[in-house]
């Protein structure tokens, strides 16, 4: 067979060559502008993690992609870490067996990054006290924390909370018991409110991408100093008192909390506390209400409220405000509402203060959105279903 190139003429060959790189161009202009369209369709934080179809090789790059008060969770991994996969549904509340969920939360020193070897339910007999330096990850898995006792966080820092069903959960007699606690301690603890996930006296947490509903009592609660934390991306629905920010108004050590409250799903059918807040500071952004009874937004005590891009969309025939704002004599209100888009004769109130910015360090910024984008970047909040062979 004779050589094509001794035979083929130049300017064929030059315009074969032409029509190669052209169409390789186009291809890849085509790739990079589908890149581009899927990560408009995603808020900031799922952008960086979301579009990689490799996440669960890459799973530790979830720590570097949060945002707001919680900053940047790195610390969450790197080296030290140690693997841990939940393989038993079952709960032992003062002896922890290993496969169980509590074993790794309690049990194993150092930084843990916990996941799931298969869909499960597991029902918590006793609040489960979570570890600092743990990363609970349900990616991959439908794990549900429901029918029991949910999550407390005492005392301790570098928590995350990511793509876990909350639903159900019970309080549980006043009586005090045994529990593991951080360390593998043994500690008692008395009977637990019903909260899916409680926060006292813990600083850099971040809850994210969690279904919670129908809860006892609250379905998050940041309390007791608690601070910097981030709430992300969380479906909130078919609830009362959603979310509480402050333990109660005489716990004046509140007044150091800071908690960014961002891309979360409120609805249908919630209430009230999305969220209420007593004397810190909420930076409640590119959120989504479908809808109230009592109120979406309140607080006591002379909390800092930003309320920044997010779409309220008023029910029919109910409260159209917002806001509420327990009366208190002497108080002046430091709230304020920037770029929200209010639906179905909606209102925020009056937002004559000036300032009320975050101070976000470059760890925590992030850029908040028009509100014209918040159904589209909330459209996946919750848990994710993902497969390992896709993206999520």
């Amino acid at each position: 067979m004779e050589n094509m190139a001794t035979n083929t003429p130049p300017i064929l060959i030059l315009t074969l060559f032409v029509l190669l790189c052209t169409t390789s161009f186009s291809v890849s202009l085509a790739a990079a502008g589908m890149l581009q369209r899927q990560g408009s369709s995603m808020n900031s934080i799922d952008r960086c993690w979301r579009r990689d179809t490799r996440w669960a090789a890459n799973r530790q790059q979830l720590a570097s992609c949060s945002v707001g008060f919680a900053g940047k969770m790195i610390n969450n991994g790197g080296r030290g870490l140690r693997w841990y996969v939940v393989t038993d549904a079952g709960d032992s509340p003062a002896s922890p067996q290993p496969g169980t969920l509590r074993y790794g939360a309690t049990m194993i020193a150092g930084k843990v990054w916990i996941t799931f070897a298969r869909d499960m339910q597991i029902k918590l007999e006793r609040p489960l006290l979570v570890s600092s330096f743990t990363t609970i990850d349900g990616r991959g898995a439908v794990v549900q924390i429901a029918g029991g006792c949910g999550f407390v966080l005492d005392k301790v820092h570098d928590v995350i909370i990511h793509g876990l069903h909350f639903h159900h959960n019970r309080a549980t007699p006043a009586a005090v018991g045994p529990v593991a606690a951080p360390g593998g301690k043994t500690k008692d603890l008395w009977g637990a409110d019903g909260d899916a996930i409680r926060l006292i006296s813990s600083s850099k947490i971040w809850i994210d991408h969690n279904t919670l509903f129908t809860g006892e009592d609250g379905l998050i609660d940041v309390t007791r100093g608690s601070t910097d934390i981030t709430i992300s991306n969380n479906w909130f629905r078919d609830h009362d008192k959603v979310m509480l920010l402050g333990h109660d108004d005489g716990f004046s050590e509140d007044r150091r909390m800071r908690v960014t409250v961002a891309f979360n799903r409120f609805g249908p059918n919630c209430n009230q506390r999305m969220p209420r807040i007593r004397h810190g500071y909420a930076h409640v952004a590119n959120n989504l209400y479908e809808g109230w009874k009592i109120y979406a937004i309140g607080g006591s005590m002379n909390p800092k409220v930003k309320s920044e891009g997010n779409l309220f969309i008023a029910p029919p025939n109910q409260n159209k405000a917002v806001t509420w704002r327990e009366a208190a004599g002497g108080e002046q209100w430091r709230w304020k509402s920037v770029n929200d888009v209010f639906e179905n004769g909606a209102f925020f109130g009056k937002t004559e203060i000036k300032g009320l910015n975050p101070g976000y360090d470059l760890w925590q910024r992030f850029t908040v959105g028009k509100a014209s984008s918040v159904r589209l970047w909330t459209k996946f909040a919750g848990a994710l279903r993902c497969s390992s062979r896709t993206r999520c």
